[in-house]
């Protein structure tokens, strides 16, 4: 269990909180049970050390408020859009018999003594977190699924989870299936078809059939060229010889 100082802050305004979190420090609020909701405030250092750590949301910390101890539930965190730090945390209170939802993150042993991972079967999985209603007194950090001897084909359901006592899933009436292992898929990629000889041949001649006609094509607009301009020459020497005998009167 982690354990942290904290202080009672008496902030009232916006701008007193401002001040407090250019100070380093993140507000927070401890509230649940009998007892009136406390203002208090972490160091920011110490809210990202426990933020790097692994389930902060589900497990129990002990808060040393001035002298006295207080075991607290994280519950939320806020953080600046632009920033990322964490600006406000809240703390649920654990108050001796009663319960709590949470979500559990789930934890995969024994991969290696699983004969469906080794003959290269995957493992899928369903659900990384189990929402379960706990005792306050009895959060357990992580639900543990043993691999061990899974096979292909096989579901790693709730009911093979040992869970602590009094500890139940929220979802009732059904054994529901945590992850799998499952076959592995391989995806063959088509074959290239074999070109014939007779195919290169037919593409050759098709090549050189295009290339004659490119060639006529190219040759019959010279010619036309070629024919317009001599009769543009024969009409210009008629046209002169109309003109010679206007000139001569």
């Amino acid at each position: 269990m982690n354990s942290i100082e904290v202080s009672i802050r008496n902030t009232k305004t916006k701008g007193e909180v401002k001040t407090l979190r250019a100070k380093d420090f993140v507000p927070g609020i401890i509230y649940g049970g009998k007892d009136k909701n406390q203002k208090v405030s972490i160091s920011k250092k110490l809210v990202k050390s426990l933020l790097d750590k692994e389930n902060f949301l589900s497990n129990i910390i002990t808060l040393n408020i001035d002298g006295n101890t207080q075991n607290v539930l994280p519950r939320e965190i806020k953080f600046d859009m632009i920033t990322d730090d964490p600006i406000h945390v809240d703390f649920l209170r654990i108050v001796k018999g009663s319960k709590i939802i949470l979500e559990i993150p789930v934890k995969f042993i024994n991969n290696e003594k699983s004969p469906g991972l080794k003959r290269g079967g995957v493992l899928n999985i369903v659900r990384r977190k189990v929402e379960l209603k706990c005792p306050t007194e009895n959060i357990p950090n992580e639900l543990i699924v043993d691999l061990e001897g899974s096979d292909i084909g096989e579901s790693l359901k709730i009911s093979s989870i040992k869970l602590p006592q009094n500890v139940v899933p929220t979802i009732q009436g059904r054994d529901f299936v945590i992850a799998t292992v499952a076959a592995p898929t391989i995806i063959k990629e088509p074959e290239k078809p074999a070109e014939t000889e007779e195919g290169a041949e037919g593409a050759e001649a098709s090549t050189e059939g295009t290339e004659g006609a490119e060639a006529k094509e190219t040759t019959g607009e010279e010619d036309k060229k070629e024919g317009d301009k001599k009769e543009g020459k024969s009409d210009k020497k008629e046209n002169e010889d109309k003109k010679a005998p206007a000139d001569k009167k």
